[in-house]
């Protein structure tokens, strides 16, 4: 069973109804043939001057200023959408940033900065946060393999890129025991060491063992808690080529299954938390979620073959 035509359809007219301009480009990208530009045109929007990116790109968290999470958030839209134009403005300010040390302690990037707490914010965003998505990992690892993939070989950023995910992955293979966000940040400096072709500088084929097993580790197998803020396949496992679909095929369907049957009376599919606080702008928010949640329901059907 797949998600019928008119169902996609219904899903179609609530993004040109409802979407950010970024999320629209993003749609017409995916879906409709639409090219790159307008996506690096729209996310363009959320970079300030010092290349970082902030603006509430991450709907959770509306600071203005850059932060490394809103600009590892940045770096995976363009990852998404398999941009590799190192000379873009785009690309070339973002280097410009990371190159510049802001927000950084040592070898790692600030998962939270303290501005976050001067604006609407969920509760994790603030700095007093216990949050599970605290880690090293989140998100140095993905700011590092976006240097990888972007960075000038010869660069001085280029090398302390390396060096930072040479540390990362030193501390992976000795504590793989992560949390779903660190793990998905491992993962995604996974994907950019092979798009840089660096499999060769690290123990690539050990830590892609040591995710594999981590991901059958943390999946939630009981299909009665996927409606609450838990660890689903689809958080890990993204095709039947990603890392760990030959050992959970089985709860992948599963998860295929409930995401056709769980859509809500707009025909998509609810958010599984919300803020304390900022009752208003988490209206806004949630709206913007929508959207983010859809694209990866329907990226995630599409790879596994259920849109009709």
């Amino acid at each position: 069973m797949g998600l019928a035509a008119e169902d996609f359809q219904r899903i179609q007219g609530w993004f040109y109804r409802n979407a950010r301009p970024l999320d629209l480009a993003r749609w017409q990208f995916h879906f409709e043939n639409g090219g790159q530009a307008a996506v690096l045109t729209a996310l363009a929007a959320y970079q300030n001057e010092d290349g970082g990116f902030g603006h509430a790109l991450e709907a959770d968290c509306w600071n203005p200023n850059s932060s490394p999470l809103t600009t590892a958030t940045a770096a995976e839209r363009l990852l998404e959408i398999g941009f590799e134009n190192s000379g873009h403005p785009v690309i070339q300010r973002m280097l410009m940033y990371l190159d510049s040390g802001a927000e950084m302690d040592g070898n790692t990037w600030r998962n939270v900065i303290v501005s976050n707490n001067d604006y609407p914010h969920a509760p994790w965003w603030h700095t007093d946060s216990d949050s599970t998505s605290r880690s090293i990992f989140n998100p140095t690892a993905i700011l590092a393999g976006f240097i990888l993939q972007h960075a000038d070989r010869e660069s001085r950023l280029f090398g302390r890129g390396l060096e930072i995910a040479k540390g990362l992955e030193a501390v992976f293979i000795m504590q793989p025991e992560l949390e779903m966000h660190p793990l998905i940040c491992v993962l995604t400096l996974l994907d950019y060491i092979a798009l840089a072709g660096l499999q060769e500088e690290f123990a690539y084929a050990e830590m892609q063992a040591a995710a594999a097993r981590r991901i059958t580790a943390l999946l939630e197998r009981d299909a009665g808690d996927w409606n609450g803020y838990t660890c689903k396949p689809s958080a890990l496992i993204h095709s039947p080529a990603g890392l760990g679909y030959a050992d959970n095929a089985a709860i992948v369907e599963k998860e295929l299954d409930y995401t056709l049957a769980s859509r809500n009376s707009e025909g998509l599919w609810s958010l599984s938390w919300k803020w304390e606080g900022y009752e208003r702008e988490f209206a806004v928010s949630e709206n913007w979620w929508k959207a983010g949640i859809a694209f990866d329901k329907l990226l995630f059907l599409r790879a596994f073959g259920r849109l009709d």
